[in-house]
């Protein structure tokens, strides 16, 4: 029997994403300005894992290092995707946009 693995794209000359440990499960997926309705705002996604760093950094206040671990990544990566995390975030807040959370490839652990 063949085992399906799937990762996000990236593109022709990227490598798949690594499998990811994630450990928060949102209630909401969207976040957005009050008032004004939603088709009318500009959205920024925020990936699975962008949430999870964010959640692991700055809400649990864990170090890159610990936060790699716990997401079974390099300490770089996690950083990475702090970064980008943290400037999507931003982005939505000064802008006034929606903040969409989407998931990427999602295997619950057993």
């Amino acid at each position: 029997m063949t085992q399906l693995w799937v990762y996000a794209y990236n593109g022709p000359m990227t490598r798949p994403k690594k499998c990811r440990h994630i450990g928060c499960n949102p209630r909401v997926f969207y976040f957005k300005p009050r008032g004004i309705p939603l088709f009318q705002l500009e959205e920024t996604s925020l990936d699975m894992d962008e949430l999870e760093a964010v959640r692991l950094a700055d809400y649990e206040g864990m170090y890159h290092e610990d936060g790699a671990e716990k997401m079974n990544i390099s300490r770089a990566t996690f950083g990475r995707i702090l970064n980008n995390a943290r400037r999507k975030v931003a982005d939505a807040i000064v802008n006034g946009k929606a903040l969409r959370i989407e998931g990427l490839s999602i295997k619950e652990e057993e």
